[in-house]
């Protein structure tokens, strides 16, 4: 199959799921292209990228005038230069432009150029926003499958920025959707997306690549904590470094690790010092997957205790708890959004409730005091990941679901 993946940005460290799900598709056999609206330009780049030359695959679709007349002159010289190449979706984009037709960007032009002269059996759109470029090709005429993914932030934060009915021409002309967890299935059939339409579909990792370590406390040895993610409010990290430095106040010996970067920071680098606990915690900043393997491995539990952010952002379920998980490490999250499809509250870590710093140190508690539970629990968390969030069987499965909806006509 020849199969477009849209997306926003590309490659990004902090979504390694879009880059195992078209390295995937492409061990499957399948011509993957790829459409970003920018290269996130990141110091740091995944080896998978450059191995597999997925840069060569890519197309960045160009930045629009800022200036609205020089927008439209763009526009019309793009339109009269490729006129013989599709006059009958350049017409219809004519048509609902004119027409003011609410969400259209002019920038949509981009993707119609490309997509004339590249006919795809599948799009499949990584988040609703993309969805909605999806929905903009099929309705101008341009051939192919229309599938999107939601991932959590287009179902919170972004339905808070554009009203809840942002969706309908997606939801009236997209062929499958496909939320990353239950949670966000559930929150899909709220909007008025058709229920039928739904499939669940875990993104996930190769477990493969991620080694199962038991993990055990030598004597003397300080508990070491993990947390993997971006800077952000929704991350958490502001509560986890109090529920820290309660217990380090209390005269527990922990290092705590931070891998990831991002506007939050300086100001958690603040609260460090304010707590008293600087020289306990270290901020690693943003690493390719192969540093962040030997960090798991360092380690003893992750923590991740994920909000709903002040403008509503959300998460789906992280790919770093898959993959703490699969290696073995106890996990300590918050009872938020996906996460507990994944960790297993008392089987394969603990969920404790959104800003409760008491619950998150008293769980820290346990596990700092307890590690003859640790085995137990990372050998639950792999089993999990194995079962429900092996990248191979989920793209194997993917492939299926395409198949399916192209010979559906």
């Amino acid at each position: 199959m020849k199969i477009a993946i849209i997306t926003t940005s590309f490659p990004s460290l902090s979504e390694t799921f879009v880059l195992d799900q078209i390295t995937g598709l492409l061990d499957l056999g399948h011509d993957v292209r790829i459409f970003a609206w920018r290269d996130p330009g990141e110091s740091v780049e995944q080896r998978e990228v450059a191995a597999r030359r997925l840069r060569d695959r890519t197309c960045y679709i160009p930045t629009m005038p800022r200036h609205k007349m020089w927008r439209l002159l763009k526009a019309a010289a793009l339109i009269v230069a490729n006129f013989h190449k599709g006059p009958r979706p350049l017409l219809k984009f004519t048509g609902m432009f004119l027409h003011r037709r609410k969400g259209l960007s002019l920038a949509y032009l981009y993707f119609l150029l490309y997509f004339m002269e590249n006919n795809f059996d599948v799009i499949h759109c990584h988040y609703g926003l993309n969805g909605l470029v999806g929905a903009f090709l099929k309705e101008a005429g341009i051939p192919g499958k229309v599938c999107t993914s939601f991932h959590g932030f287009d179902v919170s934060r972004y339905l808070l920025k554009n009203g809840p009915d942002v969706y309908r021409p997606l939801f009236s002309k997209g062929d499958l959707f496909m939320p990353v967890s239950e949670y966000w299935r559930d929150r899909l059939i709220e909007l008025h997306c058709p229920a039928d339409k739904i499939v669940v579909h875990h993104m996930g990792i190769d477990p493969r690549k991620f080694p199962f370590v038991e993990r055990r406390l030598e004597a003397g040895e300080p508990l070491r904590l993990l947390t993997v993610g971006r800077l952000v409010e929704k991350k958490g990290h502001a509560y986890a470094l109090r529920a820290v430095a309660k217990l380090v106040h209390e005269g527990r010996d922990i290092m705590y690790v931070i891998a990831g970067d991002g506007p939050e920071r300086a100001s958690l680098e603040g609260l460090c010092v304010q707590f008293g606990i600087r020289d306990k915690v270290q901020f690693a900043g943003a690493l390719a997957r192969d540093e962040v393997i030997k960090l798991y491995q360092a380690s003893h539990v992750f923590l991740l205790p994920s909000v709903t952010a002040s403008d509503g952002d959300t998460e789906g379920i992280p790919v770093v708890l898959m993959e703490a998980s699969a290696m073995g490490m106890p996990v300590l999250a918050s009872t938020h959004s996906g996460i507990p499809e994944i960790v297993i509250d008392g089987k394969s870590g603990f969920l404790v409730p959104e800003r409760d710093v008491d619950a998150l140190a008293a769980k820290l508690r346990v596990l700092h005091d307890n590690p003859h539970l640790w085995p137990s629990l990372g050998r639950h968390g792999r089993t999990t990941v194995e079962q429900m969030y092996d990248i191979k069987r989920l793209n194997q499965k993917l492939e299926d679901v395409y198949a399916a909806l192209c010979a559906s006509d």
